[in-house]
């Protein structure tokens, strides 16, 4: 099956646009064959990938094996890329589609294989289904390929991208890490077992060496203790090394994990809820991963020692040994008895330290509003009270926290000190109790047990910080994801026709519905125009039109499809949506143009920004489309931000144009400019206006009157003037100035936001 079938009609007046391309501007893209090749790979295993979800690397010639895979595990495949020879590859007859990555950027598509006749059936994924693979053998093959090959599966189960994020999730993810953890094992195991020589050592230079005064036994002990801290430091060398690829590994998963779940997140949740506030929550997984990688592994690895040397410190003195562990297990039980309480306080310190934050990302996301309105006494005072509100917490924790470390502090005390009074005095009551030599040594490994002893006993004592931390994340990161409509979904061709049956919809909290059986219907090409009081419900229908809220009664189709069987980033891919507001990020103008399509050319973005009434203002800029936009577009003006954003819309061509206020921040001119170039590009379009400035809807094939949350007309502009009221009402307070009638009012095109 073709995946053009699945892409959305992008054809419009500017034959020359990369989205007219097949496949848009992936087609264009060395190693397209690639892309087509891990498609039907997936689509064997029920999968529909679109190849328009594929983001190029820009430093690579062709897709790698590596950006392949990544892009299937968005579309919820599990992809890997191996090297292997002619003689692996040719025995896997019964593997599903595997796909081979030709040396010169090129793939094929092995459907079968024969090792008696030593051939393997290879398909083109550029030729259409129905043509006979064709048998190639060892030789043939070779001279196109090194060995690099994809297999493509479909997920079984819930994944960790899938998974709620607890402690269970965050241990799965480590111990995904199988082969590093049992090289640090075993070189954990191995530093044990050579720890406990140097203390045997001691205990036979006292007991042989001074007592005896024997200068050769001097001499071979001290090339033993040579050779064993030789390996010593070898060992621990590479134990930090593989320690410290472990955490980085366990860094950079999470840290990818938690950004696609951020992303994954619905806009209604964001809307819901303070920016700083969500940024203090999802950053506190970072203390879970501290944690993990940090106390948690230090201590766990010393355990290793525990067990290695603990039957070594029964066997020189069971006495001194039941000492260790009775003083190690007062610790812990000193610990677990205050976990409650302090974790009670922990959770109400680090909910004051998020609300402190939110409130410093608060200021400096509206630093010009307080530089403006002079708020800095104002907010300096808000700030005192959340700081002190932190340090109040804070002292009341350590306080709390002082008084388990206090009682424990006598225990741990005796285990370094007492230890070796008691045995003292059991070597001058008894010496055939324990020696000099072997009292020397139990104080040298004692040490070595008891530090993870108390260290496992603190170890539950961080537990309630990293607890409260991963509640704090996983109140964000678990929330209902989009995942599935994201991945899922049909992805019909767009042409534009919509229609509403009976449509309410009501915001979370709200008192009453912001949409109240809406019904309606506008062929495919229609220019509509939205018109109403404020909250009338205008901007909510574009919202659902986006797939921003699904949560709504009632049937909303386009081209007969139901919008929310449709899969969601195709249907946000075939709109073209300009806000009254739009944000611009960091980078050239060219850059944020290309954002949704980067493989886009310069000749697209200059068409694209000609359209917008874009191109007159950037020529005059010193790096053209080059010029780098600060932080906030701060070094331009509102109206250049708004035409940019056009720009950004139009580049895709696409079949449904939403503009909510679109032109509001513009001068008269520019929007002349804006509304003459899009009336090219309108035809055979549908667009959605929503705009309080009637004139500029005049042009509408229709326009539809909205009042608390129901449509009370719709019609063109003549006729809502003579029958609609609440138009006609409107229409006249904006057109005071003017005699009343159709034709007294300016014919623009239908492109004001608002």
């Amino acid at each position: 099956m073709d995946n053009r079938d699945h892409t959305p009609d992008q054809g419009g007046p500017s034959p020359k646009t990369a989205s007219d391309r097949p496949e848009g501007a992936a087609a264009s893209m060395p190693g397209f064959a690639r892309l087509k090749a891990a498609a039907a790979a997936a689509r064997f295993h029920g999968l529909d990938p679109d190849l328009q979800d594929f983001v190029a690397d820009p430093t690579e010639a062709v897709p790698s094996a590596a950006a392949l895979a990544r892009w299937l595990d968005d579309q919820g495949a599990v992809a890997q890329g191996m090297v292997v020879r002619w003689r692996a590859l040719v025995r896997m007859r019964a593997a599903p589609p595997i796909v081979l990555l030709l040396r010169d950027g090129g793939a094929a598509l092995m459907v079968g294989a024969d090792p008696e006749r030593g051939v393997v059936w290879l398909r083109d994924p550029l030729e259409d289904d129905a043509v006979a693979p064709v048998p190639v053998d060892a030789l043939r093959l070779e001279h196109l390929w090194a060995g690099d090959i994809l297999l493509v599966r479909r997920r079984r189960d819930e994944t960790e991208a899938d998974a709620p994020i607890t402690m269970r999730w965050l241990a799965r993810m480590v111990l995904r890490e199988k082969h590093a953890l049992r090289d640090i094992g075993i070189a954990s195991m191995t530093l044990s077992m050579l720890q406990i020589f140097p203390p045997l050592i001691v205990m036979q230079v006292i007991d042989r060496v001074v007592n005896y005064r024997s200068m050769s036994t001097l001499v071979s002990i001290s090339g033993l203790i040579i050779i064993f801290s030789f390996y010593e430091v070898l060992l621990s060398y590479a134990r930090r090394e593989l320690s410290m690829v472990l955490t980085t590994r366990i860094d950079a998963r999470i840290s990818l994990h938690v950004f696609s779940r951020l992303l994954a997140l619905p806009l209604e949740y964001f809307e819901r809820q303070q920016a700083g506030n969500v940024l203090g929550r999802v950053m506190a997984i970072y203390k879970v991963r501290d944690f993990l990688t940090g106390r948690l592994m230090t201590t766990l690895l010393d355990l290793f020692t525990l067990v290695v040397i603990l039957p070594f410190l029964f066997l020189l003195s069971p006495a001194l040994a039941w000492m260790t562990l009775a003083a190690a297990g007062m610790i812990g039980l000193v610990v677990v008895v205050s976990m409650g309480p302090v974790s009670r306080l922990m959770v109400r310190q680090l909910s004051a330290e998020r609300e402190r934050g939110a409130m410093l990302y608060e200021s400096v996301a509206g630093i010009r509003t307080i530089k403006t309105l002079a708020l800095e006494p104002v907010r300096r005072q808000m700030w005192d009270e959340a700081t002190a509100r932190v340090i109040r917490w804070k002292l009341d924790v350590g306080r709390l926290s002082n008084w388990p470390q206090t009682l424990a502090m006598p225990f741990d005390l005796f285990i370094t000190r007492g230890i070796i009074l008691v045995g003292a005095f059991m070597a001058l009551e008894n010496p055939a109790s324990v020696g000099v030599g072997a009292l020397v040594a139990f104080m040298m490994l004692g040490g070595r047990v008891a530090a993870p002893l108390v260290g496992m006993a603190r170890l539950l004592d961080d537990m309630n910080e990293v607890l409260a931390s991963l509640g704090e994340a996983g109140s964000v990161l678990n929330q209902p994801t989009e995942t599935r409509a994201l991945t899922t979904g049909l992805r019909p061709r767009i042409m534009g026709g919509l229609v509403f049956e009976g449509v309410t919809f009501s915001y979370p909290g709200a008192s009453a519905p912001a949409l109240r059986d809406v019904s309606f219907s506008v062929p495919a090409g229609t220019m509509l125009g939205l018109v109403g009081r404020s909250g009338s419900g205008k901007s909510t229908i574009t919202r659902l039109l986006q797939g921003v809220s699904r949560s709504y009664s009632g049937y909303l189709r386009l081209d007969g499809v139901d919008l929310r069987e449709i899969n969601l980033t195709h249907l946000r891919r075939s709109l073209g949506v300009v806000l009254q507001d739009n944000f611009l990020f960091r980078g050239t103008i060219r850059d944020n143009i290309t954002a949704g399509r980067p493989g886009l050319t310069l000749d697209d973005v200059v068409r694209a920004a000609r359209l917008a009434g874009a191109e007159e203002f950037i020529e005059r800029l010193p790096a053209g489309y080059e010029t780098f936009i600060e932080e906030g577009s701060t070094n331009i003006s509102g109206g250049q931000r708004q035409r940019l954003a056009i720009a950004r819309a139009v580049i895709t061509d696409p079949r449904v144009m939403i503009l909510d206020e679109a032109t509001s921040a513009l001068d008269p001119e520019s929007e002349a400019v804006v509304n003459a170039n899009l009336e090219r590009i309108s035809q055979g379009r549908t667009m959605v206006i929503v705009s309080h400035r009637l004139s500029s809807l005049v042009g509408c094939d229709l326009i539809c009157v909205m009042d608390q949350g129901q449509v009370v007309d719709i019609a063109p502009h003549a006729v809502l003037l003579e029958r609609c009221a609440i138009y006609r009402t409107l229409w006249r307070q904006q057109n005071r100035h003017m005699s009343d009638g159709p034709e007294s009012g300016p014919a623009s095109l239908p492109v004001s936001g608002g």
